[in-house]
């Protein structure tokens, strides 16, 4: 089961004192991650003020040193339209890219998804296709990019009890259909209280996923997580359990 750590986000330096904004801090994140057994890491690329970013500069900083410390980690980023609101820029952004992620999430209900997509995978790179809700899963279905996103997200809100996030994730799995499950290609994760449901929804389905500070700043017993790692062991803790048990009935 793939876990991938997402190590900030959006946020803003002032939300968590650990949140790795610099360079040298998300590569500092990557190596820890990586030692504690993710198969994957996603992050924001941030400019000198702490924002999200889709400059050449700016991302190619971040890539070259976080491959310094772990080469063989896949790295993704993310071209949400809250970084850059055209999306006209937001493609021709991608294509100035000097170095390259290993792959992208691109947000299918935002304006310019199709376009985005279609630029990230003339320069090569893979696209992960985040799905929100079902009118979002509706708009993937029908792309004629749909076949090319190597993963599908399906991200559940914040403001959601353990319960409605288990119905979320059942609507929204039930929305993509048996066949690109069968692909193995499906990551289910939350936001907020939405979170911590989403890992062990995903553990149970056999399903990859995610944690980190983007998603949620709190352990599953909801005190304040001190830094990415500590999100990362506790998501692997709840997901080794779950294998555990699963074993144990059918033995």
């Amino acid at each position: 089961m793939l876990l991938k750590a997402c190590l900030n986000g959006p946020r803003s330096p002032a939300e968590h004192p650990a949140l790795p904004i610099s360079p040298k801090a998300l590569a500092r994140d990557v190596a820890l991650v990586a030692t504690a057994g993710v198969g994957a890491v996603h992050f924001h690329a941030k400019n000198a003020a702490g924002f999200d970013t889709l400059e050449a500069d700016d991302l190619a900083a971040a890539l070259v040193a976080a491959r310094a410390v772990r080469p063989a980690v896949p790295l993704g980023v993310t071209t949400g339209a809250w970084a850059v609101a055209d999306p006209k820029e937001r493609a021709m952004l991608v294509r100035t890219w000097s170095v390259l992620p290993d792959f992208a999430s691109v947000n299918w209900h935002e304006p310019g998804a199709e376009a985005l997509t279609a630029a990230l995978l003339e320069r090569g790179v893979g696209v992960e296709a985040g799905l929100w809700h079902e009118q979002a899963v509706g708009a993937w279905s029908a792309s004629p990019h749909r076949d090319d996103c190597f993963r599908v997200l399906l991200e559940l809100p914040d403001g959601l009890n353990a319960t409605d996030s288990r119905r979320k994730a059942d609507a929204l799995l039930a929305a993509v259909g048996e066949e690109v499950r069968d692909q193995s290609r499906l990551l289910v994760h939350g936001e907020g209280s939405s979170c911590w449901p989403a890992v062990r929804y995903a553990a149970e389905c056999g399903l990859a996923t995610r944690i980190g500070l983007e998603d949620t700043l709190e352990l599953p017993d909801g005190s304040i997580a001190p830094d990415n790692l500590a999100l990362v062991r506790a998501a692997r803790d709840i997901t080794r359990a779950l294998d555990a048990n699963q074993r144990h009935r059918r033995s």
